[in-house]
């Protein structure tokens, strides 16, 4: 029941019936709509949950989780602006990145870190940014780019805090910035009246949120920049939902990109607790 190879399925780009076994949809002539038979799991993995969703209840499910995992860390008087921050033991055991882990070949951590908050103002922030601007993304290139978009970015923008020698680092405004640099690139190729307003409106946020990062302690300015530049190549490589709707290959970049994620979750959660 899984794979459908045959009869009538909906095509993945236009939504019309068409034969599940036919080489191009009999409307819009998108090669292979059936998927291998896969196409409905597929359709259903992307776009029957708003992925703007997922990834809220997702950082709001971990930050609670690393509040429960150490309590008594996450109570540990601090600052004003530190409320009810987990503590580094339990951000370690849920895939924390940084130096620390990197040099331990957690690569993993690149993925697993773009869900986990340190502090209550911290996942606020990040919250209403990814709820801004997910539902602006999606409408500009689809959900499966989204999907692919945010992934991205949020490890080209770890990948790069790393490097540069950032110890510990989690949060979710790598991909946040990834987000910006996707509309950015989108007001460059789209041009017109309306890609001049989309490039001077988010090109104005970007800019005014890294400026920010500068007066504010403990942001990590190289994970905004790395995921700025991630999300503005992939708006440059993905096509545009208008001219193009989304293919086998953007819906299964979204797939691996959940795929992956939840590996990493999984041998982060194996590697800290063994380690614990």
């Amino acid at each position: 029941m899984f794979r459908k190879t045959s009869g009538v399925i909906l095509c993945p780009s236009c939504g019309r019936l068409t034969n599940a076994d036919a080489s191009v949809c009999l409307v819009c002539g998108r090669r292979n709509p059936g998927m291998w038979g896969f196409a409905g799991p597929l359709r259903a993995l992307v776009r029957s949950w708003s992925f703007t969703n997922v990834v809220t209840i997702a950082c709001v499910a971990l930050y609670v989780a690393s509040l429960v995992f150490d309590p008594a860390g996450a109570l540990r008087p601090r600052g004003p602006f530190d409320i009810f921050s987990p503590s580094p033991r339990a951000l370690d055991i849920l895939g924390m990145t940084g130096t620390f882990a990197w040099d331990q070949g957690r690569w993993w951590t690149l993925l697993t870190a773009i869900y986990l908050h340190g502090s209550l103002l911290h996942i606020l922030f990040n919250v209403l940014w990814i709820r801004q601007l997910g539902p602006a993304v999606e409408e500009l290139y689809g959900p499966a780019r989204l999907v692919s978009i945010f992934t991205a970015s949020g490890v080209a923008g770890f990948a790069v805090s790393n490097l540069v020698g950032v110890p510990l680092t989690v949060g979710a405004s790598g991909s946040i910035f990834g987000l910006l640099g996707a509309m950015v690139a989108f007001g460059r190729r789209r041009g017109g009246t309306f890609g001049a307003l989309v490039l001077r409106q988010y090109g104005q946020w970007a800019l005014l949120l890294f400026i920010l990062g500068f007066f504010v302690s403990g942001v990590n300015n190289w994970a905004h920049a790395g995921g700025f530049a991630g999300g503005f190549v992939a708006g440059l490589v993905l096509s545009l939902a208008e001219r193009r709707a989304e293919t086998t290959v953007d819906q299964l970049l979204a797939s691996g990109s959940v795929a992956l994620t939840l590996l990493a979750f999984g041998l982060a959660l194996w590697s800290g607790l063994v380690a614990a």
